[in-house]
């Protein structure tokens, strides 16, 4: 009975310390962990988010750039981390949707994370060199069609938001063509400005300035909407291929286990950011959208990241997309 009582006792003492802990939160640096090498979608996120986000919780926090596999290799790192709220992922579709059905990991994505909030969105949109002989989706499909297995199509890493939503197209509009692999997306914005790739499904706010600049053209939206950077672009579905739609979206995630008290000081931080007009001004100009202040909940980041997987991990598996 000694025996069970102390350790009663020690647990009742290790929770009300665990506690005290997660209300003092945060007393030292705390590091957002990106997949992906400076200069993209994902780290501009995180490091406009990190500014903010050092003033409201008192404490530098720290952006740090750890690629490889898709983004794999952050996300295992993060869930591996104490649970203790100083080590969080700024994931996206890539790493947490895509990457996630090709590269073997040992974790559960929805089970072994702590979700805190929905972050910045931006869109994916089809763009070509500016030679190619289709100015919308439907003429796209006729080129296709007309060169069975000819075009060349930039894509951006296995599993990627840019390989799986060319993965798509060509389902959907019943063409084949040939994928060229690129370490990121300037390279291939590069050949696709230079010609010497046809097409590509991109980020919309990394390829504006070629596309503004004459050297490349867009046939499309890869969204139920067209983007607010160039309005002038249709959707795919209004140029004729309906039903590719895939959003480039962020999220934030902690260890699971992370204390509650803890993740809710994170989101409110993150609330806090999105609240301020400055930071709006700085997503709007690089081309990222803001979730509504509803749904900057770490239920709603569940429930979408959710609805994600179950939408597109049947499609890539379909598909046989695997890493070699």
């Amino acid at each position: 009975m000694r025996v069970l009582s102390f350790a009663v006792s020690l647990a009742i003492a290790l929770v009300g310390i665990a506690g005290a802990q997660a209300q003092n939160y945060p007393t030292k640096p705390i590091t957002l962990v990106v997949g992906f090498p400076p200069g993209g979608p994902t780290d501009t996120n995180a490091r406009i988010l990190s500014e903010h986000m050092t003033r409201t919780l008192g404490q530098t926090v720290i952006v740090e750039n750890q690629s490889g596999a898709a983004g794999t290799i952050a996300a295992g790192r993060v869930e591996h981390a104490d649970p203790d709220g100083y080590t969080l992922l700024v994931g996206n579709w890539t790493t947490n949707v895509g990457a996630f059905a090709v590269f073997p990991i040992q974790f559960d994505p929805l089970k072994d994370f702590e979700t805190i909030s929905l972050l910045a969105s931006s869109k994916l949109w089809i763009v070509a060199r500016k030679d190619l002989p289709a100015n919308n989706a439907k003429e796209l499909i006729a080129w296709l069609k007309a060169n069975p297995g000819k075009a060349n199509a930039a894509s951006v890493g296995v599993g990627s938001a840019a390989h799986v939503c060319l993965v798509d197209l060509m389902k959907r509009s019943g063409t084949n063509f040939q994928f060229v692999t690129y370490r990121g997306g300037a390279p291939a914005v590069q050949d696709l400005a230079g010609g010497q790739a046809d097409f590509g499904c991109l980020e919309a706010g990394q390829t504006l300035g070629v596309y503004r600049g004459g050297k490349v053209k867009v046939i499309g939206v890869a969204a139920k909407t067209r983007w607010f950077g160039a309005p002038e672009v249709p959707t795919l579905a209004e140029g004729g291929l309906p039903g590719v739609d895939i959003e480039f979206w962020h999220g934030l995630w902690a260890p699971k286990g992370t204390p509650k008290a803890v993740i809710d000081k994170l989101n409110a931080a993150v609330v806090a950011a999105f609240d301020d007009p400055a930071v709006k001004k700085r997503f709007a100009d690089v081309g990222h959208t803001i979730p509504p202040r509803e749904d900057l909940t770490p239920q709603k980041l569940y429930s979408h990241y959710k609805a994600e997987i179950e939408k597109w991990w049947p499609i890539i598996k379909a598909a046989g997309i695997k890493v070699k």
